[in-house]
């Protein structure tokens, strides 16, 4: 049975948000379904390491903060589809500066850029691509070129 969440049970905003999105891979998951609207089996491929019954855990959670949505077709197989609401979205905006924290603090003291390579770099020759699309944020918002690829799972506001 789940715990109602209470507004007063909180110490401060920070309680509450880690309330909703604490655990290993409920950000990823969240960072998955950014992308766009997904079946179980392909956030299952979009956030490799976690198990079936975790995910489903965590999609329940979710949907229970109202955070993502849960849409059922009727055919035969059933299909589910899942997606953010926009509270859902608003929560990804808000989680986008703590991505590039984590992704310049990953890369201090090191000499290196984002998206230049190197053994932290997932996206350089050799080293496994990110999920996704492939398109930057750069290309998205119509800014220029050199928009350093996401580092995976802080990937927040590029992916």
């Amino acid at each position: 049975m789940r715990i109602v969440r209470r507004p007063g049970a909180f110490v401060c905003g920070i309680d509450a948000a880690m309330d909703v999105i604490g655990g290993k891979w409920k950000v990823l998951i969240l960072w998955a379904l950014n992308e766009r609207t997904c079946r179980f089996g392909e956030l299952r491929r979009a956030v490799p390491g976690v198990t079936e019954k975790v995910l489903s855990s965590h999609l329940r959670e979710l949907e229970d903060d109202g955070i993502v949505h849960r849409e059922v077709y009727a055919e035969v197989p059933p299909r589910v589809e899942y997606s953010l609401t926009p509270l859902g979205l608003s929560l990804n905006a808000a989680l986008e500066p703590l991505g590039q924290w984590g992704r310049d603090h990953i890369y201090r003291g090191t000499g290196e850029a984002p998206g230049q390579g190197g053994a932290a770099d997932p996206g350089a020759e050799g080293g496994e691509a990110t999920a996704g699309s492939g398109e930057s944020a750069g290309a998205r918002t119509g800014e220029g070129a050199g928009v350093p690829e996401p580092v995976v799972g802080l990937g927040y506001g590029q992916r």
